[in-house]
């Protein structure tokens, strides 16, 4: 079965094409990161316009790349949410359009799932049940997985996630945007004894998240500590191990409470080489395995929705003719892939 996968759902438009025979066939990604640089984040009409110039000629060349005519595909998946409604409206659109003029199936997809099974295109591949950590500008997220579909939040982002601190950090230091890759490559040249931030609410039960407080506390040592170089690179540095910590503490308590001894992590902050240097030790404290997707496959991109979706279709799920959008969809609302 072959299957377009559109994501659209923030400021990343990526199409690839999905064969359930032969595995991913072609990808293509374009960034906004040029476009929204000088806002200092996401303008969503802006996001929601550039995902209309891109959409088409990147599908264009995914299908000549995989060496797929249009007529030959066998269903079409799109992000249907979490996510900005217009630029989800993009993607939405243009992937109803299709399956309706090819008579194909079509299908919504969850953004997060997406992430969530990113690691299912690497091999080896994770195998089921396992922890997932999902990890990224607007999610921090423990996930209980014990089939496709079958998820169970076990802890979630009381406020900002673990990407919108990193974010909201380089911003008050002055640096580019976007801030994970920003701040990860500053704490590089920090010193790891000046400061110690603290770790939010790994001193309670529970394995919920809140960043909030951490980015506060960084903007308050900022202040106080005066904004030459070296005190900014030791400041990124106290932040991204605090960051770090906090998400090594609660994935040893997931893995712990669920008797499970496989992590998947995936999303954005899934690619910082700080945090999977962490993350490491739980192979040799609990006896644990750790994957995660490539690099390019952490941040947003059509190969997890093409992916997803597909096993969704082969399993016979599809959408009517309307189109519809979710900027708001909880994972555990997700029915079960048979």
């Amino acid at each position: 079965m072959k299957v377009l996968g559109i994501e659209t759902s923030c400021d990343e438009t990526g199409v690839a094409v999905y064969d359930t025979a032969r595995g991913l066939l072609a990808d293509a990604l374009h960034s906004q990161i040029a476009l929204h640089a000088d806002y200092g984040g996401v303008v969503p009409e802006l996001a929601s316009r550039d995902h209309v110039r891109k959409l088409l000629p990147l599908a264009r060349q995914v299908l000549d790349e995989a060496g797929v005519e249009l007529q030959a595909l066998d269903g079409i998946a799109y992000t249907a949410g979490p996510g900005l409604v217009g630029a989800l409206l993009v993607g939405a659109s243009l992937g109803r359009s299709l399956a309706f003029a090819l008579g194909v199936p079509a299908i919504g997809v969850h953004h997060m799932e997406g992430h969530l099974l990113a690691p299912m295109l690497e091999t080896p591949a994770p195998c089921l049940p396992f922890v997932a950590l999902l990890v990224s500008g607007g999610h921090t997220l423990l996930v209980a997985v014990h089939a496709i579909g079958d998820y169970r939040i076990l802890g979630d982002t009381l406020d900002d996630a673990a990407g919108e601190a990193f974010d909201k950090t380089a911003k008050l230091l002055g640096l580019d945007y976007p801030g994970g890759p920003a701040v990860a490559k500053l704490a590089e040249s920090g010193d790891p004894a000046r400061f110690r931030f603290p770790r939010p609410m790994t001193d309670r039960p529970g394995l919920d998240f809140s960043f909030s407080g951490l980015k506060t506390f960084t903007l308050t040592t900022a202040r106080e500590n005066g904004d030459d170089p070296q005190t900014r690179a030791d400041i990124a540095r106290a932040f991204q191990d605090a960051v770090v910590d906090t998400l090594y503490i609660k994935c040893r308590r997931a893995l712990q409470q669920t008797g499970l001894r496989t992590l998947v992590v995936a999303g954005g902050v899934g690619a910082n080489r700080a945090l999977r240097a962490r993350l490491a030790e739980l192979e040799q404290a609990q006896g644990a395995s750790v994957f995660y997707p490539r690099p390019e496959f952490c941040t947003d991109n059509g190969a997890m929705i093409a992916y997803a979706g597909a096993l969704r279709l082969r399993a016979g799920q599809g959408e009517g003719l309307a189109v519809e959008v979710r900027p708001r969809w909880s994972l555990q609302e997700l029915s079960v892939v048979a």
